[in-house]
């Protein structure tokens, strides 16, 4: 074994992936404890930590999403990575519960980028994907577009801003250093406190990684894997992955 045993949950209601999978990482001389529901998820991550956790999307009850939401309220430094086979925009739609979604893709156009904006509405969310450029670019690119066609623009860059209170004639963008699914929960936060303008959503990878085509690398962006995915590939990004 190359690396420190770590503590390891993992959730999926489909027993025999739960298994192999806790197999193989118990193989490498991880402690790993397997879960197959939400509910069972959020109890045990509020009684012990771990390292890292890997969650399934559809689970019975409690879904993936709300049950990451719910474990990263209780512990806000959990790190928690989603597995699914859904693309991440169907994944994000389920988690915004019929709220508008749109999608930026690189290279950004600056019309579309008021377009989008636009046509979500207040509680909506455009994601923006940055590709191989650095996140921080196409902050301030989506920034200055809207501010230079008049639009008001509150650009939160830390967690501790997403507490502040945003006027509803005005677009969020969410640039903060953390992956997708982080973001999400910052997102989750600001509609629970009544924050409904709308928010552009810009997501960093961890460790300065940058996005590519390979869901084992975008994982580090997104905070979500994708099935299928290699399980051996997996172990090797582990370290990286719990960082």
């Amino acid at each position: 074994m190359s690396q420190l045993p770590m503590n390891i949950l993992v959730v999926d209601d489909d027993v025999d992936n739960a298994t192999s999978l806790g197999e193989l990482l118990e193989l490498e001389g991880h402690h790993v404890h397997v879960v197959h529901s939400g509910e069972e998820a959020v109890r045990i991550s509020r009684e012990r930590h771990f390292s890292i956790s890997f969650m399934d999307v559809v689970l019975p009850g409690l879904n993936g999403v709300d049950s990451f939401l719910e474990i990263k309220r209780v512990r806000p430094d959990a790190r928690v990575y989603m597995m699914t086979g859904y693309s991440v925009e169907q994944l994000l739609t389920q988690a915004l519960n019929g709220g508008a979604l749109g999608v930026l893709e690189k290279p950004f156009d600056p019309d579309a980028i008021l377009q989008l904006t636009s046509e979500i509405g207040p509680s909506g969310l455009v994601l923006a994907q940055p590709g191989m450029s650095p996140a921080g670019d196409a902050g301030c690119f989506i920034r200055k577009t809207l501010t230079e066609n008049g639009i008001a623009c509150r650009h939160v860059t830390s967690d501790a801003s997403v507490d502040q209170s945003f006027r509803h004639d005005e677009v969020v963008l969410l640039d903060m250093p953390s992956p997708l699914m982080d973001g999400m929960q910052a997102f989750q936060r600001m509609r629970a406190m009544g924050h409904l303008a709308p928010t552009v959503m810009v997501p960093h990878a961890r460790n300065g990684q940058a996005a590519s085509k390979h869901p084992l690398s975008d994982v580090a962006v997104t905070g979500i894997l994708n099935k299928p995915f290699d399980p051996l590939e997996l172990l090797n990004k582990l370290p990286q992955l719990a960082a």
